[in-house]
């Protein structure tokens, strides 16, 4: 019989990182869903949940570390985020700090941590956003969550050049809008719908089409 494959989520307590561990559970992979606090949903889903970890944390990504050091990941999503809203005039750099640091450094600091786990022919999804598009940018604001998410790009972009010769292949992925609690419910689709075409991108994902940064809906995304 052959192993299924591992996935490793954070933020996988609900949202879009729920749905997919709930549709990559579906397709026979071992789900192992990070985060600071477990939820029944996750619990029904998941292989194992490694919860009480924050993400901005070295001891409790070392933490993380010491949990999985025998498990070999064949996908690691980083999904935890946070937005938050300056506006200028009125602008707190400790809310551009924080997302700074759960948005951009932390999924660098997990995927470094975890990439020796990582084998041929494995994959990372950056769970980042539109709006850290410098291109796309045509309403201003969200200082630190444009900022924080340009960063996990430009992150991004660098792992998928540097474990290219390893096999290890790199997306950036906008789910959309989506009706989370992180908007206050108030996207315009579904988690569900949202998780169901970031798995087809990550299905489709590989070395000639590493580094690239997509809409869930298929579409490329301009920097």
């Amino acid at each position: 019989m052959t192993a299924s494959k591992t996935a490793v989520i954070t933020g996988a307590n609900r949202g879009i990182g729920l749905e997919l561990a709930r549709q990559f559970a579906g397709q026979g992979y071992s789900v192992f869903g990070v985060c600071r606090e477990s939820s029944d949903e996750l619990n029904a889903i998941a292989t194992s949940v490694i919860d009480g970890i924050d993400v901005t944390s070295e001891t409790d990504v070392r933490t993380l570390v010491s949990k999985l050091k025998d498990t070999t990941i064949d996908l690691l999503i980083n999904n935890a985020g946070l937005i938050q809203d300056e506006k200028l005039g009125s602008i707190d750099f400790d809310s551009i700090r924080t997302q700074m640091e759960i948005n951009a450094y932390a999924p660098l600091r997990i995927a470094e941590a975890l990439v020796s786990q990582i084998p041929e022919g494995g994959k990372i999804a950056n769970i980042t956003s539109r709006m850290g598009s410098i291109a796309d940018n045509d309403s201003g604001g969200r200082y630190g969550y444009r900022a924080s998410k340009a960063a996990l790009n430009a992150f991004g972009k660098s792992l998928a050049m540097d474990l290219k010769p390893r096999g290890i292949a790199v997306a950036q992925l906008h789910p959309g809008y989506v009706q989370t609690r992180m908007v206050n419910f108030g996207g315009l689709i579904s988690p569900d719908e949202a998780a169901r075409g970031l798995v087809a991108i990550i299905d489709g994902l590989n070395l000639e089409n590493t580094g690239s940064f997509w809409h869930s809906n298929g579409e490329e995304l301009p920097w």
